[in-house]
């Protein structure tokens, strides 16, 4: 393939328009942000989830609450109708009397469990209620963390972008200006070859495997007419002859 000097010079600098994309790429993806939004996302969903069992068992424990203070309450009732009937004592024989007291003794036992059942239960609930609130604080301070992590990745992903933006329009401009055989046989070296479809002859060093050409090839390349692509025996890349080749 034969291409004009000045058209395998300019492989270069779409080649370098081309690398600095890739950067941009591995930048764009490589943002600290990205890692530390992943660990600060499963920090927020570990406290959303304690968050929620600490509400549960307070929604638990209301419930449990609201049950032994209905027994309490029952309770209560049925040994004020007894100690009614006790004080009253009408019709009733000693016996009765005697067996009625032993109940009002045994209810006033039973409602003695029942409230000690709803103090434990409502220091339990509290317990629940402290922690969700303070979960409550912590998934809030987490979130606020996330949101602004979100932010300062959105910020230089913008930033990344815009450059992205006007390194392509550059791109489109010097890829215009080169044959198309020669920039097919670019793109196709370049997908090839790692990203690097044109190199520098530098000093009789290929920049694209880094490898020093020998003798034979140095004598091959300088016979090569000017408008001649040469490759390089080594990776197959094009190689641009410049004034600092050192043929």
């Amino acid at each position: 393939m034969n291409a004009a000097p000045a058209d395998q010079i300019r492989l270069l600098d779409l080649q370098a328009l081309d690398v600095r994309l890739t950067q941009l790429a591995h930048k764009r993806k490589s943002l600290p942000e990205h890692a530390e939004i992943v660990s600060l996302e499963g920090d927020l969903a570990q406290h959303r989830d304690l968050l929620v069992a600490a509400q549960t068992e307070e929604s638990d424990c209301a419930r449990e609450q609201a049950k032994a203070e209905q027994d309490v309450d029952q309770v209560r009732q049925r040994a004020a109708r007894d100690q009614q009937r006790l004080d009253s004592g009408a019709g009733m024989s000693p016996k009765d009397l005697e067996k009625l007291q032993h109940e009002i003794a045994s209810l006033a036992k039973r409602q003695g469990d029942l409230e000690d059942v709803v103090l434990e239960v409502m220091e339990r609930r509290e317990a629940a209620a402290e922690r969700a609130a303070e979960l409550t604080g912590r998934v809030a301070s987490v979130q606020a963390k996330v949101d602004d992590a979100v932010a300062r990745r959105d910020a230089a992903t913008a930033t990344i972008d815009a450059e992205v933006a006007t390194v392509t329009k550059e791109r489109e401009v010097v890829a215009g200006s080169i044959p198309a055989d020669l920039l097919k046989l670019y793109d196709r070296l370049r997908e090839k070859q790692g990203g690097v479809g044109a190199a520098r002859l530098y000093q009789r060093r290929c920049e694209g495997c880094q490898l020093e050409l020998d003798i034979t090839e140095l004598n091959e390349v300088r016979r090569a007419a000017k408008d001649e692509v040469v490759r390089c025996e080594n990776c197959s890349r094009i190689l641009v002859r410049t004034s600092d080749s050192g043929l």
